[in-house]
């Protein structure tokens, strides 16, 4: 029997790195990035097989209850990042710098992704924006930090934007937007964020670029995926946009099974002899 000469799937990499991402843009593999904020979920969406965890701001909403993600600090992210990083064993895991980290200068960012990596141990860091941080990221770049960027529906520009509508519907938009996709990419970002644009504005950026692009609401034609954790598994039902897709409702299971302790423990019911010493 011929063997099998074809190239290891991403499954078989014992760990994804930047190299890892760009692999599979050529291979046309598509990328599953999900968002993750502690250890124990980090290490159980680690061992389910996703290739880029990412310790997202939105840790503000989903973890803080805040509105926006504009409270979140450095340090709050390399809390995070650090709870991450020690239940991975192969994903990829890249963090958000937060809201005024890295805007008012390139050495300011510089400095914040250098304490993001040696604090937290992060393999890579996220940046919001195009044109204005492009310096910012070079910079970054160049002193040895991996920088993945992020177009589109930016939300640390949410009072800005006033609304959280689909971006760059409009053809000057779309124009900023593929411009600055170009720009992210020269100053050496390893992959970049598209969130909530056309699908067709997102195929043709992706198809423009040799760096792999991520979606979420951006269509199907995006190098990879990345959705919130606590949106595909149902943990936040009040938040519901068309791209989510919910792969379990666990709001319900958690909130049944806690349910049924509370009860085993007024009718006295747990513990029972055989959980007892």
């Amino acid at each position: 029997m011929a063997s099998d000469s074809s190239p290891p799937g991403p499954a078989d990499v014992p760990r994804v790195t930047t190299q890892t991402v760009q692999d599979m843009k050529e291979a046309g593999v598509p990328i599953a990035a999900l968002t993750a904020y502690d250890y124990t979920s980090a290490r159980l969406y680690d061992r389910a097989g996703i290739d880029v965890l990412l310790v997202g701001d939105s840790a503000s909403n989903v973890m803080a209850g805040n509105e926006t993600t504009l409270p979140m600090t450095l340090d709050h992210m390399i809390y995070h990042a650090q709870c991450v990083v020690r239940g991975i064993d192969r994903s990829l895991v890249v963090v958000d710098l937060p809201f005024g980290t890295y805007q008012g200068n390139e050495k300011e960012g510089l400095h914040s992704a250098i304490r993001m990596m040696k604090e937290a141990g992060a393999h890579a860091v996220k940046l919001e924006g195009g044109a204005p941080v492009v310096a910012t990221i070079q910079r970054i770049v160049e002193s040895g930090v991996p920088v993945m960027g992020h177009l589109g529906l930016t939300p640390q520009s949410i009072y800005e934007f006033g609304t959280y509508q689909v971006r760059a519907r409009d053809e000057a938009e779309a124009e900023q937007l593929r411009e600055d996709a170009k720009r992210l990419e020269d100053a050496g970002c390893f992959a970049i964020v598209l969130e909530k644009i056309p699908a067709d504005l997102a195929k043709e950026v992706t198809a423009s670029l040799s760096i792999p692009t991520i979606g979420i609401g951006a269509g199907a034609a995006t190098d990879g995926q990345v959705l919130v954790s606590h949106d595909a598994l149902g943990l936040s039902t009040d938040f519901n946009p068309r791209f989510v897709r919910r792969y379990a409702e666990l709001e319900e299971t958690i909130t049944d099974a806690i349910g049924d302790y509370v009860d085993d423990v007024r009718s006295r019911a747990f513990p029972d002899d055989s959980e007892s010493y």
